[in-house]
């Protein structure tokens, strides 16, 4: 399987492009905002030491990009594509964040069709890992038209949490 981890993908708002190491301060400079991640398991990512291993790790994953607005130019986000799984034809999309004035809908429904549309592609399924208690998460996903399949305890950057996962099946033809 030939995905593309890291694809440029261009919508009507958003641009999502390979993370970059110069992207640090910018993408920074959003997440530094301790309400991002108040309902997330790592709740002081806001803190840049606890960022910039997030951020380290991003990059080392392959997986990760930016999201940029295209009328501003600004970096207003990130996510990623990470556990690609070849023989189950999926791949999770998550370590997603947005500047909080990007918060309510349209933002995160343009990132998430932008990303599936490329991940359908290659895979049958989509999954998501959201924090037990990101309340916020939980209800994009639904904005979204993923299922709950299951809760699972998990590690991710170091914190063992409860996640909720997600899936979304690629549209028949």
């Amino acid at each position: 399987m030939n995905f593309e981890l890291q694809p440029t993908l261009v919508g009507e708002t958003l641009l999502l492009r390979p993370l970059v190491g110069t992207d640090f301060e910018a993408l920074y400079a959003v997440a530094a905002d301790p309400l991002l991640w108040e309902q997330h398991p790592a709740g002081d990512r806001w803190q840049r030491p606890v960022f910039t291993a997030l951020f380290e790790r991003l990059l080392a994953s392959g997986g990760g990009l930016v999201v940029i607005e295209r009328s501003s130019g600004e970096v207003i986000g990130s996510s990623s594509y990470y556990e690609l799984d070849a023989q189950s034809r999926s791949v999770v999309v998550g370590y997603t964040f947005l500047a909080r004035r990007c918060w309510g809908g349209t933002y995160n429904s343009e990132l998430k069709s932008l990303m599936l549309k490329h991940a359908f592609r290659y895979v049958e399924r989509v999954w998501f890992h959201v924090g037990a208690h990101n309340l916020r998460s939980q209800r994009a996903m639904g904005r979204v038209g993923a299922r709950l399949s299951h809760q699972a305890v998990r590690e991710s950057g170091g914190i063992t949490s409860a996640f909720l996962h997600y899936f979304i099946d690629r549209p028949s033809a």
